[in-house]
Formats: structure tokens, C-alpha cells, sequence
């Protein structure tokens, strides 16, 4: 799955999902009324406990993704927070160099963060995305090429041990920000949920068939809100590709490089 495809893709999965799950409803209800083995089923002592088996591990992966997708969303946005304090307590650090050179920290050190936050607001439509995009890499070069030339001089010395740390622990903060989106559950339990959610469509419309009206409303809804959790699932387990972003977070970001004078 390409990364950029994913906000697509979610919105087509959730529709693929209630699409399905309505279908096998109907392929479960024709079969129960056709052989009429939905009314003979139904009066056997726990007939429902294998259906309710389906029922509960469709409730326990829906509750077990959704509940990973939130930690791992909230996550991320503790880790933008540590970048953004990252950032600024490395901007001030530079105030420790002599004045006639710090521009030649902060010139290139602007130049990063605007090119950190193009990124985040328009993120790379290929693999790549996970990677560190080069405009970023080349003003994150140019940040650390000046202020180690600034340290070695003879002004800059006294700054060394506090700039270019400071660098290095902003440096690793976006890297691992960066390393965190690659954390998702395996494809393997996405795919075993449409299993089930299907599944438990086709026990549900086979224990429905005993009656000869169609349900409509509880057929729409059910499906409609297992497909609406699914999408939502998607989207938070891929912040930066869909409709749901970390904007809150990626606003402090904004509102750093605004101050920086």
C-alpha cells in the first residue's frame, strides 16, 4: 500500500465495508428464507452461542484497533510537542554565540523549520513520505555545517557545548517523530477485521430471515457504524494523510517560527 493512496483508500474501504456487510445481509436473509433452515436453526437450544462468538470478536478487534489507533494518535502528538520544545530551546541556544554570528545559524535554522513544517502541511506523495524529504535534509545540513563552523572558531567556542547539543537533541526529536508513523498493527488484523465484520453480516441476516420484511433501518445502521469506526481507525492510524490531523500540535510549530525574529 502506497502511503499516499491511504487517505483514498480509507474512504473507499469504509464504503467497500458497508457495501459488504449489506450484501451479505441479504445473501444470509435470501438463504434463511429460501430453505427455511433460518426458523428450525433458530429453535435449538444455544443456537446463538456461535453467533455470538462472531459478534464478540468482531466488538474485540473493533475495540482493540481503534483503541491502538488513539494511543499511537496520541502519541504522535507528544512527540510533535518534544519537537517543538526541541526547536526553541535549540533557537536560543544560539543567542550564546557572539551577535555578529549568529545569523549564520539562524538564516539556515529558518530555512529548516519552514521546510519541517511544508512537510508536515503537504506531505510527500510516495514512500518517501516516511523518509526525511531532502529540502528538509539539506537545510538541516546547512544548520549544522554553520554552527559547527561558528563553534570551532575562536567567538563560538564558549557556545559549542550548548548549541550543538541543543542541535543534535532537535535533530532526533524530528527523527523520531518521523519513525513513530511507521507504527501500525500488522496488515494482517485489518484484514481478519473485514473478515469478520463480513462474517457477522452474513449470521445476522441468516437470523433476521424469519421474518419476511426486510429491517432497513438496523440493516443501514449497523453497517454504517462498523464502516464509519473502520474509516476512522485509518485515518487516525495516518494523521497526516486524511481528513483527521495532528493540527493542534503542528499549530505550536506555527506559532514558534513565527517568533523567530
Amino acid at each position: 500500500m502506497k502511503l499516499w493512496q491511504t487517505g483514498v483508500l480509507a474512504i473507499i474501504a469504509a464504503i467497500v465495508l458497508f457495501g459488504g456487510m449489506l450484501a451479505f445481509q441479504e445473501i444470509g436473509w435470501r438463504y434463511g428464507r429460501q430453505t427455511r433452515v433460518a426458523e428450525e436453526y433458530s429453535k435449538r437450544e444455544g443456537s446463538g452461542l456461535m453467533d455470538n462468538a462472531v459478534f464478540g470478536l468482531l466488538g474485540l478487534l473493533i475495540g482493540f484497533t481503534f483503541n491502538g489507533a488513539t494511543s499511537r494518535f496520541d502519541q504522535r502528538r507528544l512527540l510533535v510537542g518534544k519537537e517543538v520544545n526541541a526547536i526553541g530551546t535549540a533557537w536560543q541556544r544560539i543567542d550564546a554565540l557572539p551577535s555578529q554570528l549568529q545569523d549564520s545559524v539562524r538564516v539556515p535554522f529558518r530555512r529548516y523549520v519552514d521546510a519541517l513544517v511544508m512537510s508536515y502541511e503537504t506531505p510527500q506523495r510516495t514512500q518517501d513520505w516516511l523518509r526525511e524529504p531532502p529540502n528538509v535534509a539539506q537545510a538541516q545540513g546547512e544548520t549544522w555545517v554553520n554552527a559547527v563552523k561558528v563553534c570551532v572558531s575562536k567567538e563560538g567556542d564558549a557556545a559549542r557545548m550548548l548549541l550543538l547539543p541543543g542541535l543534535n537533541d532537535m535533530f532526533g526529536a524530528v527523527e523520531e517523530e518521523r519513525f513513530a508513523r511507521r507504527v501500525h498493527p500488522p496488515t494482517v488484523i485489518f484484514v481478519v477485521l473485514g473478515l469478520t465484520a463480513l462474517a457477522a453480516a452474513l449470521l445476522a441476516g441468516f437470523a433476521i430471515s424469519t421474518s419476511a420484511n426486510r429491517d432497513w433501518i438496523h440493516r443501514v445502521g449497523v453497517a454504517a457504524v462498523i464502516a464509519l469506526a473502520v474509516y476512522i481507525i485509518f485515518e487516525m492510524e495516518y494523521p497526516r494523510l486524511g481528513l483527521i490531523r495532528i493540527r493542534g500540535a503542528d499549530q505550536a510549530l506555527l506559532d514558534l517560527r513565527a517568533s523567530m525574529k
